[in-house]
């Protein structure tokens, strides 16, 4: 036997009063129940301590025998203090992602954080050549520019030929 805390629904149509009770789990949401606990009003102010009024000693008595909240009421509880907050995920395991695709998705991110370090250490590289390059004699920058004026001068000398 499976006993929960959750809500049964009385009031009239569009405005609900629920009635936190001790139930089986397998009866239904308005059927039998063990205990009644307390209530919750959603039609009172927030602020209003006619909103929720629960019995402490007796959730807690219940709780001990094995009864264990609904999610809903483990929330109204917790307001309370009567018992912890439930942890909830931001992506439902339902919908989390099977082993295979965790699998594919580790490897995506192993290959992208490769990329990003190979091109860090091309980037690096090229620092030190820059470095190198600005550290050379100023007898070296002359001589590599001549080539590129005769290259230059080559093509006009073609271009003249065609004409």
């Amino acid at each position: 036997m499976a006993l929960k805390i959750r809500l049964t629904r009385g009031g009239s149509k569009k405005r609900p009063f629920y009635h936190i009770v001790v139930a089986e789990g397998s009866m239904p949401r308005d059927g039998r129940f063990v205990e009644r606990l307390g209530f919750y009003n959603p039609m009172v102010d927030h602020d209003n301590p006619d909103r929720l009024r629960v019995d402490g000693e007796k959730t807690k008595a219940w709780m001990a025998k094995g009864a264990k909240p609904t999610l809903r009421v483990q929330k109204m509880l917790a307001k309370l203090e009567l018992c912890e907050a439930p942890v909830i995920r931001d992506q439902p395991k339902k919908s989390d992602l099977k082993t295979k695709a965790k699998e594919r998705l580790a490897e995506q991110q192993q290959k992208e954080e490769d990329a990003k370090a190979a091109a860090e250490a091309a980037a690096a590289e090229a620092a030190a050549e820059a470095a190198a390059a600005a550290e050379a004699p100023a007898e070296e920058a002359p001589a590599e520019e001549a080539p590129a004026e005769e290259a230059s001068g080559e093509e006009a000398s073609g271009e003249e030929a065609k004409a």
